[in-house]
């Protein structure tokens, strides 16, 4: 039986949410909120892909002290620029 769009979708969001390390639970579960409901077909099979990664080696793509793999290069660019301006004080941005 196959994955109706809708439970790949919450399936999805929960799994950003409940990581296992609060730093990438931070990182994704808000990105996930504002940004799953509108990608294509290409970038869901990419986070997919993603959600399946170890947190030891997404937080230190995310944060840049690792090169990231090539094919969530762009994916990983966009999170991180979505957690740097939602954990930015305001005036220091």
């Amino acid at each position: 039986m196959s994955e109706t769009a809708e439970a790949r979708l919450k399936r999805m969001r929960m799994r950003s949410w409940r990581r296992g390390t609060k730093e990438m639970d931070l990182i994704l579960g808000p990105w996930a909120d504002e940004k799953l409901a509108g990608m294509d077909a290409a970038t869901l099979e990419l986070y997919d892909a993603l959600l399946e990664e170890n947190d030891q080696d997404l937080y230190p793509w995310v944060s840049g002290a690792q090169p990231c793999p090539p094919q969530y290069l762009d994916l990983l660019t966009e999170i991180a620029g979505f957690a740097k301006t939602r954990h930015t004080p305001v005036g220091n941005a």
